[in-house]
C-alpha cells in the first residue's frame, strides 16, 4: 500500500513550470447479494430543475440535498472517487482493517467505493446507503444498497466492524448526532473513517488571490450552506466530533490536493489533473441548486458566473489547492 503524500507546514508542493492548462484533455487518457433495496415511489420521484435531475424529498432533518443525481453528477462522483483513491495512495481506507465482516458506507453515492471493497474484502458484508437509488444493479455477491437518510435514526440490527464516510460536505445539520450514532453501531474494536473537506481554497505561491472570483465563489458557497443551517466544511472538526462521541485511537491525516497538472510531482499531477477537470466540466452542477435556492441567484445569473470561474481556473499561475481531511479512529474494546 502506497503511503499519502503529507505535508508539513514547512514543505511545498513544487510547481511543473512547463505544464500549461491546454494539456489537461490529453493528460487524462482513456483513462443484497444484488440490489435489494425496496423503493418507495416517491424515491423515484425525481425533481428536475434547470435541466438537471435532482433527489425530490427534503430529507429528516428539512433540508433538500444541493447536489444533482443525473449521468452527469454520478460521472463527477465515480472521479472524485478516483481523485480521493488516488491522494491516499491508491487505497481505499486508511484504517487498519483486520478481516471486516460487517462494513457500512454512509451516502455511498453511485456505490463505487462499495463495490471496490467488496472485491477487496471478500468476505465482508457491505452495504450503502443513500438518498437516491442510483448505484448498478450488477454488483459482487457481498455488496448491497439501501435507501436511507442518515440523519433519521439507524434501525440496524447487527453493528458493523468498519463505517466509512466521505465528501458529506454541505449535506448534513447535526454531525455530532451523526458520530454518536456511528459509535452506537460500531462493534467493541471496530474503525470509522471519515474523508471530507473543506471548501476554502488556497496557493502557497500561485496567482490564487483572496477576493478573487473563485475564492468569492467559495465563500458564497458557505456562507449559502450556513444559513441553511447544513456544515460546510466538516473536515477540520472531525477529529473533535470523533473523539467527543467517545472512539479512541485517533489518527487525522491533512492531505492537500491541487487543483490542475501544476505539481511536478508525478502523482500530485495527476490527481490535479483528475481535479480541474471535475470542476471545468461539472461548476453548473457543483453550483445551480445551491445558488439559486440558498443564494438568491437567477439559473442565467449561474450560467454567467460558472463561465468566468472556468476562465479563471484555466489560469496556468493560478496554482490552487483544497485540504481532505481524513480521521479514523476505534471504538474501545469496553465502553463505560
Amino acid at each position: 500500500m502506497a503511503a499519502p503524500t503529507v505535508l508539513r507546514d514547512d514543505e511545498h508542493i513544487d510547481v511543473d513550470d512547463d505544464q500549461i492548462l491546454s494539456d489537461v484533455d490529453s493528460a487524462i487518457g482513456n483513462d443484497a447479494e444484488s440490489y435489494t433495496t425496496s423503493l418507495k415511489s416517491s424515491v423515484l420521484a425525481f425533481k428536475y430543475e434547470n435541466g438537471r435531475r435532482y433527489h425530490a424529498d427534503r430529507t429528516s432533518a428539512g433540508t433538500v440535498y444541493w447536489a444533482p443525481n443525473d449521468e452527469a453528477e454520478l460521472q463527477r462522483l465515480d472521479m472524485h472517487h478516483h481523485i480521493i483513491r488516488l491522494r491516499l495512495g491508491k487505497t481505499l481506507h486508511l484504517a487498519p482493517l483486520a478481516d471486516p465482516q460487517r462494513i457500512l458506507d454512509i451516502g455511498t453515492g453511485t456505490g463505487i467505493w462499495a463495490i471496490e471493497m467488496g472485491d477487496l474484502y471478500p468476505s465482508a458484508q457491505i452495504l450503502g446507503n443513500d438518498l437516491s437509488p442510483v448505484q448498478p444493479s450488477s454488483v459482487p455477491p457481498n455488496v448491497s444498497f439501501e435507501v436511507d437518510d442518515i440523519e433519521s435514526d439507524w434501525a440496524y440490527n447487527a453493528p458493523f466492524d468498519y463505517i466509512h464516510s466521505r465528501s458529506m460536505a454541505g449535506s448534513l445539520k447535526d454531525w455530532p448526532r451523526l458520530m454518536r450514532q456511528a459509535f452506537q453501531h460500531t462493534k467493541p474494536g471496530g474503525w470509522v473513517e471519515f474523508q471530507d473537506f473543506e471548501m476554502h481554497w488556497y496557493t502557497q505561491q500561485g496567482e490564487f488571490k483572496p477576493g478573487c472570483l473563485l475564492d468569492k465563489w467559495c465563500q458564497e458557497a458557505i456562507e449559502a450552506f450556513q444559513r441553511a443551517g447544513l456544515e460546510p466544511e466538516p473536515g477540520p472538526k472531525l477529529k473533535q466530533w470523533v473523539e467527543d462521541a467517545g472512539f479512541v485511537n485517533i489518527h487525522h491525516e491533512l492531505l492537500p490536493i491541487p487543483i490542475g497538472p501544476w505539481p511536478k510531482d508525478k502523482a500530485l499531477k495527476e490527481i490535479g489533473t483528475f481535479d480541474i477537470v471535475q470542476f471545468l466540466e461539472n461548476m453548473e452542477g457543483l453550483s445551480m441548486r445551491i445558488f439559486t435556492t440558498l443564494a438568491n441567484y437567477t439559473p442565467e445569473e449561474v450560467l454567467a458566473l460558472c463561465a468566468k470561474l472556468r476562465e479563471e481556473l484555466r489560469n496556468p499561475r493560478l496554482q490552487a489547492m483544497h485540504d481532505l481531511h481524513v480521521v479514523y479512529a476505534q471504538k474501545p474494546l469496553s465502553v463505560v
